[in-house]
């Protein structure tokens, strides 16, 4: 399978500040894997939508695949609490 490219959302910077610095090594490392397989184990398209999203701990990952273009946009990254209040 071919390798995707990362791509973040702005807003992800955001998001990862306000996340402990050893969750964030876990988080990036998890986002790294997903170059090589989008759709792994624990990948779950969300409803309603073309966005997926993968669990690190209680933080969760929500990203979006353009196979066209072999890209993982990652969309926004949150406690799973908040991951999916205000869009």
């Amino acid at each position: 399978m071919a390798s995707y490219s990362l791509a973040f959302k702005k807003s992800v910077a955001k998001d990862l500040r306000n996340i402990p610095n050893k969750d964030v090594k876990r988080i990036l490392k998890c986002i790294e894997l997903l170059r090589e397989n989008p759709r792994a184990d624990g990948c779950i398209k969300l409803s309603g939508q073309e966005r997926y999203r993968v669990r690190q701990g209680i933080y969760r990952i929500v990203y979006e695949i353009k196979d066209s273009e072999l890209i993982v946009m990652v969309v926004k990254v949150a406690h799973r609490g908040d991951v999916y209040k205000g869009g």
